[in-house]
């Protein structure tokens, strides 16, 4: 069983109506600024580069023990100034600790300051991790920040962050036919990339199929808001290693998809995964999979 937060013990601000079986007690409010995603220029006036004011008031839920620093060359984000689609905007994160710095990585945090739930997610690694990529596809449901901010292991934190200019992608609809994506509901896919088809080290991704509703979608048929459902939980080891170990929610894409710096072995990869609704996903691949 793969332990883990929920959406609704996860620091977050509320989401709509249509995720109360997973958040209750959310109000219209919240939903309509949540949908607000045809603002356009009165979107972008208010939530300009300059603006930190939402940082400010989620800063402390989120990371309420320790100041956060500046990223001081140990994390860098890679996110588009404009999405060409909101549902499906990629993120590459790089984290390096500098050559005779004694600490370890011990996790990155994911943070989309506007998105109803502003931690998209928690990913920890496991001992010894010094060097760490990391590329995943996100949603963004109005003009924000998106922040990566890691913890070492002397329990400071570092933060890099991004405008990107995006709207509505908590609400798009999903871009795959809803019934096949639940008849393949956890199917899973691993490949490695050598280095020399991944710019200079060795990667390797997974795929986990699942329609990873957020809450904010409406359902063509019903017109109702389609209930969140989402892949909380994902696991990934080698042999016994951890290599990461992800904590969830609506913000990640659908079909979630993890592209990380990976060593090939004769040992085992192993993926595990787990939904909102408890369903458990694993299935173990060659540590050399091409």
């Amino acid at each position: 069983m793969i332990l883990c937060s929920t959406l609704c013990s996860a620091p977050h601000r509320r989401a709509p109506a249509a995720a109360k079986r997973h958040a209750p007690g959310l109000s219209a409010l919240v939903l309509a600024l949540a949908l607000a995603c045809g603002a356009g220029p009165a979107l972008a006036q208010a939530n300009a580069p300059e603006k930190e004011g939402t940082w400010i008031s989620i800063r402390p839920d989120l990371f309420p023990s320790a100041e956060v620093g500046d990223a001081d060359g140990i994390v860098t984000l890679e996110a588009p100034g404009r999405a060409e689609d909101a549902a499906l905007v990629p993120l590459t994160i790089a984290l390096a600790l500098p050559p005779g710095d004694p600490r370890t990585l011990k996790a990155v945090t994911l943070v989309v300051d506007e998105n109803p739930a502003p931690m998209a997610g928690r990913f920890s690694f496991g001992a010894d991790v010094r060097d760490f990529s990391l590329s995943l596809r996100v949603r963004v449901n109005s003009y924000s920040f998106v922040r990566a901010v890691v913890e070492t292991s002397d329990g400071t934190l570092h933060m890099a962050k991004s405008f990107v200019k995006a709207a509505g992608g908590c609400s798009a609809p999903a871009t795959k036919d809803t019934a096949d994506s639940i008849a393949r509901l956890g199917e899973m896919r691993f490949r490695v990339f050598p280095a020399s088809a991944s710019g200079g080290r060795t990667e390797a991704q997974v795929q986990i199929r699942h329609p990873n509703f957020s809450g904010l979608q409406l359902d063509p048929t019903t017109r109702g808001y389609t209930p969140a459902w989402f892949v909380r939980a994902v696991e990934v080891r080698q042999g016994e290693r951890l290599i990461f170990a992800m904590e969830g929610g609506i913000s990640i894409s659908e079909d979630p998809t993890f592209r990380f710096s990976f060593t090939p072995s004769a040992e085992p990869v192993t993926v595990k995964a787990e939904d909102t609704e408890g369903k458990l996903f694993a299935r173990t691949f060659p540590g050399n999979a091409g």
